[in-house]
């Protein structure tokens, strides 16, 4: 990627932080237009790029997963330069990224789960989704042993939440060992859900099946594990005559799905999944792990609340998975609203103190909340990049001269940034320990098992 065009201008340089579908999506969009020049950096702490297509879909979903192929050619274009394996705030401070280019685009995502905020929470066999879904996709800050060992003891699985990721958490603790061979899954995650006693998995949603979040696509899937039986009382799918001539499309799909299982029975030798409505935890029962969830049986008002109804029942459990939401955390030095988890902005500008910030931008859930899907992003950073182009235009946002060039500064203090050569290094390395194990690809977990990969690279030349 060079610096200069045919008249010798150097063209708008612009750091892209987080190489999400996001990020690549924003930066695919920068460099697919001619209006204005630009060079663009798509960083990320990661060695890695795409983000929760990688790290965050479910290893199951091999179509969705595939998505990677297409957000691979942004990588390639020659205005882009991926630059994984570097953390702002660490290897670079904000204002130091700043310095270096003249623009920003925030697209790093909301990693962080949302609590509970009930008794109970913080005892052992009580994780949030993010760790479980890091965990079973490889990410190289899961923590092993701490889902691990919650895995080997989950005979009675309690999943909170009712949306996409809430079903596939379920699902993948639900599945035969064999039916998770085929995907990329490391080989300790592999063993560990094959040796896990799983039983009966519950998942809760506080409010009725017309308030779920979750996919009927994400649903039906439930119904095709071969050794699972997903279970739903009928009396929870019932609602009041205006809540079902108000349901939308979704709704009425989703409950017709529904429906169709309340006349299952469980069997012995397989996995009872149940779908539980109108079921609010309000404590988590233990010692020194948990051992069951309370729950109290609600009613949805009017307005869609859910308020409690006095009725309370115990449901045994040696693991619970919180999984209701994700939420943003600040870089240090951008703002970050403490209850939305979100940057303030205006049509993707940055906002400091309630003005718009010259050359700082975002899009994807750290701008608008954790909600869409990944294709809703695509849209979303082309909000962004349309601002920041009509900034450059307008002679708002323009090249500030000379700079240092990013990576070489990098390198120079010390950081391993991992460059597109090196990201092909492991994408191979992946690929190579996939078919020693009769497999597509296996997923290299361990940062230091991605770095040695890459260096591969930078040894063959």
């Amino acid at each position: 990627m060079t610096d200069g065009d045919a008249g010798g201008a150097r063209p708008l340089r612009v750091a892209v932080v987080g190489a999400g579908p996001a990020g690549i999506y924003a930066a695919d969009a920068l460099a697919g237009q001619d209006d204005v020049p630009v060079a663009v950096d798509l960083i990320d702490r990661l060695p890695t790029p795409f983000g929760l297509v990688r790290h965050g879909i479910a290893p199951d979903h091999a179509k969705m997963r595939a998505l990677r192929e297409t957000l691979h050619h942004t990588l390639d274009h020659e205005r882009v330069r991926f630059v994984g394996n570097v953390e702002i705030g660490t290897d670079l401070s904000l204002a130091e990224l700043r310095r270096h280019v003249d623009a920003v685009v925030y697209t790093y995502g909301a990693s962080g789960d949302r609590r509970l905020g009930i008794e109970g929470e913080e005892l052992a066999g009580s994780l949030a989704a993010t760790d479980v879904v890091a965990w079973y996709c490889g990410h190289p800050d899961a923590d092993r042993a701490l889902v691990e060992e919650a895995v080997a003891r989950a005979r009675d699985v309690v999943v909170i939440g009712v949306g996409n990721v809430a079903l596939d958490v379920a699902r993948v603790l639900s599945r035969a060992p064999g039916e998770l061979l085929s995907t990329d899954m490391p080989q300790h995650v592999l063993d560990a859900l094959a040796a896990a006693p799983v039983e009966r998995v519950t998942v809760l949603g506080r409010r009725g099946p017309a308030q779920a979040t979750f996919t009927t696509h994400e649903l039906r899937e439930l119904d095709t594990l071969s050794d699972a039986t997903v279970l739903v009382d009928p009396a929870d799918l019932e609602l009041d005559p205006a809540a079902e001539a108000a349901m939308d499309r979704l709704v009425a799909r989703n409950l017709a799905v529904l429906r169709g299982w309340t006349q299952h029975a469980g069997s012995p030798g397989r996995v009872s999944l149940r779908l539980r409505f109108h079921a609010r935890p309000v404590r988590l029962l233990g010692t020194d792990r948990v051992t069951g969830v309370e729950v109290e049986r609600t009613a949805v008002d009017a307005a869609g609340r859910a308020t409690g109804t006095g009725e309370f029942d115990v449901l045994p459990a040696d693991l619970v998975v919180r999984s209701v939401g994700y939420r943003g955390h600040p870089l240090p030095g951008l703002p970050v609203d403490e209850r939305s988890g979100t940057v303030p902005h205006e049509a993707g500008r940055l906002l400091r103190d309630g003005v718009p910030s010259p050359g700082e931008y975002a899009a994807g859930w750290i701008k608008r909340g954790p909600t869409g899907v990944v294709g809703t992003n695509k849209h979303d950073a082309r909000e962004t990049v349309a601002a920041l182009l009509a900034d450059a235009e307008s002679g708002l946002l323009r090249p500030g001269g000379d700079v240092d060039d990013l990576v070489e500064t990098l390198v120079e203090r010390g950081a391993e940034p991992v460059l597109l050569a090196n990201w092909r290094a492991i994408d191979a390395a992946e690929a190579a320990l996939g078919a020693s194990q009769g497999r597509a690809r296996t997923t290299l977990h361990e940062r230091a098992a991605l770095l040695a990969a890459a260096r591969a690279a930078a040894a063959a030349g």
